[in-house]
């Protein structure tokens, strides 16, 4: 069955949590449905009722840990680029990936967000200490410090998140979602 994403009472993601505790929540009104998936229904003796995919708190709750900054990890590398080879863009289980600069270490190349990629074994192997041009390699995706929490997918052991998660782990739309309330 479908995961539920909990969201802060300002849109902000808190974490994701099953769907059973989603309708716990639901029904003790402390919080409301912002997207149900569409295919999924639980049924009771009278009612049926479609699976929140996403739900927000009613009540702000305080974090007492708040991280300003995505902390740059293995684990949310992978998140960020979708498990995905970035040269040859196949998608591969956590043990068949490695983290590549794409200005190589050895020439000066730092392990920041926009240095460094998900990359399969073979296409590592055939970059070596290159550059992805000069080895004939095209990266699909320029890297980046990722806009969204990828973390919060691991929480639940999802590596890449339902559509209707989308525009809630975007920080430029959640700020939109928030300014239009």
């Amino acid at each position: 069955m479908n995961n539920t994403l909990l969201l802060n009472a300002g849109f902000e993601p808190l974490r994701v949590i099953s769907w059973q505790r989603a309708f716990i929540l639901l029904f003790q009104g402390k919080v409301e449905v912002l997207e149900e998936y569409q295919g999924s229904f639980i049924h009771t003796v009278a009612l049926a009722y479609r699976v929140p995919a996403v739900v927000r708190l009613r009540r702000w709750v305080t974090l007492k840990y708040r991280p300003t900054v995505i902390r740059f990890s293995r684990a949310n590398v992978y998140a960020r680029d979708e498990h995905r080879c970035q040269y040859c863009y196949r998608k591969y289980p956590e043990g068949e990936l490695t983290l590549d600069h794409v200005f190589p270490a050895v020439r000066g190349g730092k392990k920041t967000w926009v240095n460094i990629v998900t990359a399969c074994m073979k296409c590592n192997q055939k970059k070596g200490n290159k550059t992805p041009e000069e080895a004939g390699l095209i990266l699909f995706k320029k890297p980046d410090t990722p806009n969204w929490i990828p973390g919060i997918l691991f929480s639940a052991k999802i590596s890449t998140a339902p559509v209707l998660w989308m525009p809630y782990l975007q920080s430029e739309q959640k700020s939109e979602k928030l300014n239009a309330d």
